[in-house]
């Protein structure tokens, strides 16, 4: 997602209590930085932050942890974090943000970090054979995920492209994850627990059915 350079979002992000400036010193020990120790998920390219706000006010028992390479991305982030935190008069004390390359996801995130759930929300589909490797659901991508996922964790995928959903249910297949769950059209199916995201009612609205599939660590 592009954005425009937003001056204010480093000096508001610099003073944001729930916002992570060096993210490596924290490999290992995220659960630390929480006020309660409890399930750890994690959004990777959490754009201007829809989801995983709202997703953190419906689940007060889960900590999250939401990524986004974007400095001006997660500017907006935060400030729609604290407006829906306002509105419901609750506390920000369930997730945590930082800036970083999911290409070096490895050096922020290790075994002990205990992540039990990743969310991959309407990434780049990346369409040109020589960038798929881009592509956050692609197979170097899926077994760095690997290496923090618990046993039996799940990734959560959302995407409104048809090529990279296929495509990426055989990444996951061929990286020891099991398809548990899988729909072609999420609004009509049977899944309940689904937030919205802002790509998602942009892509609906225009009739683009939204694919969604649930794919769960396996031992390889």
């Amino acid at each position: 997602m592009r954005i425009r350079k937003k001056p204010w979002a480093e000096p508001e992000l610099s003073v944001c209590p729930f916002f992570i400036k060096e993210p490596e010193a924290l490999k290992g020990n995220w659960k630390s930085r929480f006020l309660k120790e409890q399930p750890v998920y994690l959004e990777v390219g959490c754009g201007k932050g829809g989801f995983v706000g709202q997703t953190t006010l419906n689940k007060p028992d889960i900590n999250f942890i939401a990524i986004d390479i974007k400095s001006d991305m997660l500017g907006v982030a935060r400030r729609n974090i604290v407006k829906l935190f306002e509105n419901s008069h609750r506390k920000i004390d369930n997730i945590l943000m930082t800036a970083y390359n999911v290409e070096q996801i490895d050096k922020i995130l290790s075994s002990d970090d205990k992540i039990e759930r990743i969310y991959i929300n309407f990434c780049n589909p990346w369409p040109r054979a020589k960038h798929k490797k881009r592509r956050l659901t692609y197979p170097k991508k899926l077994n760095m995920y690997r290496e923090f996922l618990v046993d039996g964790g799940e990734i959560h995928f959302k995407t409104d492209d048809d090529e990279l959903f296929f495509e990426s249910l055989e990444y996951f297949n061929s990286c020891g994850f099991e398809i548990t769950y899988k729909t072609l059209d999420l609004h009509k199916s049977d899944y309940r627990e689904n937030v919205e995201t802002e790509h998602e009612k942009m892509f609906s609205a225009e009739g683009i059915k939204i694919k969604f599939c649930i794919a769960k660590k396996i031992n390889c």
